[in-house]
């Protein structure tokens, strides 16, 4: 690829151990296949499911993630309050409240291409989702009348798909991406939108396919027919890692190419080494 292009990969929500430990094994080989500048993952459920700590953040680093985003679960652990104190490359949603800890923004520079900065940015939505935070759509509004980078990326971390989409359509042509995350389900929608924004619903998930979102399917059904709370458990089957790749003109700052990917942990080297 040539230097005026950038390209990013964005991991779907890393779910557990399970999806840690296929993120170690099939990162090297993505990186391998696909030369990417920048790698970013969704991490708050990488702890047990739910939650990030300082152990699990540093697994996905030394497996070759970037910058780590997050969401209404970045808090789950106690943990994480100081985490996100200490480690910039980690970030919460920027709508929550000034109080909370750590950045909602990360400006990511790179050896290979010295003048390209990419603005990395994690934004929550509020239909179905808890905490209810400041709304997204003046927030972003605010953000972007103070960043002067040309490449920027958005995790938007969100239940409902017309919100989704919302953003979406609000941003195409004022930021380079906004994909998806938090519902951990692959959507088929990735595109380009009409004035060069990078779009998806939902980039997906590490973990278990055989799952509910990640989860061990009999305590996630029980509770659904009793009404009672269980034990959630991550769920080791069948591995999957989703992710999706954005090209980056880094001249205009527009997307110019798009591609969504599931990988199996069942048949990764396959996948990756042709």
């Amino acid at each position: 690829m040539q230097n005026k292009f950038f390209r990013i990969v964005f991991i779907g929500d890393i779910v557990g151990r399970y999806g840690r430990r296929f993120l170690g094994k099939a990162l090297p080989l993505i990186k391998i296949k696909f030369s990417p500048g920048l790698v970013i993952a969704n991490g708050e459920n990488s702890a047990g499911g739910l939650g990030i700590t300082r152990k699990t953040a540093f697994e996905m680093f030394e497996a070759g993630v970037d910058v780590i985003t997050g969401g209404n679960h970045i808090w789950d652990k106690k943990e994480a309050i100081e985490l996100l104190k200490d480690e910039e490359r980690i970030l919460r949603p920027i709508n929550y409240p000034p109080e909370a800890p750590g950045n909602g923004c990360y400006v990511f520079g790179t050896e290979n291409q010295p003048n390209t900065e990419v603005m990395i940015i994690n934004l929550q939505g509020r239909v179905f989702m808890e905490p209810v935070v400041d709304n997204p759509f003046l927030a972003i509004d605010d953000f972007l009348q103070h960043t002067r980078q040309k490449i920027i990326f958005m995790d938007f971390h969100a239940e409902a798909t017309a919100e989704k989409m919302a953003m979406g359509f609000y941003l195409d042509g004022r930021v380079s991406a906004v994909l998806g995350t938090h519902t951990h389900i692959q959507t088929t929608d990735l595109r380009i939108l009409k004035n060069g924004t990078a779009y998806q619903t939902d980039v997906g998930m590490t973990g278990a396919f055989d799952s509910i979102i990640g989860m061990r399917i009999e305590p996630v059904i029980r509770r659904f027919v009793t009404g009672v709370n269980q034990k959630f458990e991550v769920s080791k089957e069948n591995v999957i890692l989703d992710m999706s790749i954005v090209d980056i003109d880094t001249t205009t700052g527009k997307a110019v190419g798009a591609q969504s990917l599931r990988i199996f942990e069942s048949t990764f080297e396959q996948q990756l080494l042709l």
